[in-house]
């Protein structure tokens, strides 16, 4: 790496890459930093392998770079990641901690260190086409036909009774859609909400991860034939994956879909968005007698171990996140992590539901925190796939899938 360079991996997408741009930009008009940047957009999987698989976060490839929460505890437990603690300690970020909600802070923490600081957020939600459920024509439409009010669905079993209501393919138009595209995220996610939401838990009584239970039998069975409702999904939806649905979605063609938060507020700021100032969000639908829960990942900066340029890194990532660098983010399309970002005046007149991000926060769950969960992630990953592109049966999927988890959990 070149010392006159410094380089930050990006997740691929505009927002990020934009914020990412112009927050580098002001800092060097603030600090006279007379180095260039080369910030590198990667989609999910060359990512982790540049940053963590490639070791480019210990060998100094990369300065800084963008980390979800799946991936943070293996970046700490390979030493791939500098410990912020001491910087932090001499010279805090601004408001730190308490300008954030204790839920995008607790997953960058290990052993009394801070590794990470957050950078975008959006737990999971219902996102749904407010114009469509408050017409009157659509309302007297659905008593109709199914004898009851049209109002927003809380149970998985009402969302595909709604969709197949507003699945309108001669007019471009679909009920919902699921991101079942294979890159180890998104059917990961879905697992886990469909599993949670019926009152399951990924861990038994002696804290292991068990993945043929009651619940996530109930949960692939129902995501199985949700899939195959052609009378109800995007046709699309086995090659979306949450950007791609997004996109669908700011461009007309679904009247819900269960992601994440980040992409109701594209809407709002995307300047091709067909539906800007027509959307609303919810709590994700549940299970019958299940609970409300949503799906808490973020995305956090971190610096890399072999940087050569560690006190600037942190000296950037620390202007990064200050108020003012959180809200552009937010202003770009993205999702910003601070609390004055999510009630601030402008951004809710803009995005009327941000405010609402508080009250999401407080029935979130996340995925373990575990070093191995890529291997994990891998065997869920493969487990969703066969229960939607085979015909075996859910249970001997999930059991097939427990007895490689076993191996994991034993090596």
């Amino acid at each position: 790496m070149g010392k006159n360079t410094f380089k930050i991996a990006v997740r691929k997408f505009d927002a990020f890459e934009s914020a990412i741009d112009k927050i580098w930009e002001a800092f060097c008009k603030k600090t006279g930093c007379p180095l260039q940047l080369e910030a590198i957009p990667f989609d999910l999987h060359p990512l982790y392998d540049t940053i963590l698989k490639n070791n480019g976060l210990k060998n100094g490839d990369w300065d800084v770079s963008l980390i979800n929460t799946d991936w943070i505890t293996e970046a700490y437990t390979s030493n791939a990641i500098e410990d912020l603690t001491p910087y932090i300690k001499y010279d805090p970020p601004e408001d730190f901690p308490h300008g954030w909600s204790r839920s995008l802070l607790y997953k960058q923490e290990f052993d009394n260190k801070t590794v990470g600081l957050p950078f975008h957020d959006g737990p999971e939600c219902l996102i749904y086409r407010k114009d469509l459920f408050e017409s009157m024509e659509e309302g007297i439409r659905f008593y109709r036909d199914y004898g009851k009010q049209l109002v927003v669905p809380k149970t998985w079993d009402d969302l595909i009774e709604v969709a197949e209501f507003f699945n309108r393919p001669e007019d471009n138009l679909y009920g919902t859609t699921f991101a079942a595209y294979p890159d180890g995220h998104n059917t990961v996610f879905d697992f886990c909400l469909q599993l949670w939401t019926r009152n399951g838990d990924l861990f038994d009584e002696h804290n292991r991860v068990k993945l043929n239970s009651q619940a996530a039998i109930e949960g692939m069975t129902f995501y199985r034939n949700a899939l195959k409702n052609i009378n109800a999904m995007h046709p699309n939806s086995r090659d979306f994956d949450s950007v791609k649905s997004g996109m669908a979605f700011a461009n007309g063609e679904l009247a819900m879909m269960v992601n994440w938060f980040g992409f109701a507020s594209m809407c709002e700021f995307l300047e091709d968005s067909k539906v800007k100032g027509k959307v609303d969000i919810t709590d994700v639908p549940a299970g019958p007698n299940g609970r409300d829960t949503s799906l808490n990942a973020y995305w956090m900066y971190v610096i890399g171990s072999g940087s050569q340029h560690k006190d600037l890194a942190y000296q950037f990532i620390k202007f990064a996140v200050n108020k003012a660098n959180d809200k552009l983010v937010t202003l770009e399309g993205a999702i910003g992590c601070r609390k004055s970002t999510w009630i601030d005046k402008e951004v809710n007149k803009t995005v009327p539901y941000y405010h609402k991000l508080d009250a999401l926060h407080e029935n979130t769950r996340s995925l373990p925190r575990k070093s191995n969960w890529s291997d994990i992630a891998d065997v869920i990953d493969d487990l969703v796939l066969k229960v939607i592109n085979t015909t075996q049966e859910i249970k001997d999927i999930l059991d097939e899938a427990q007895i490689k988890i076993n191996h994991i959990e034993n090596s």
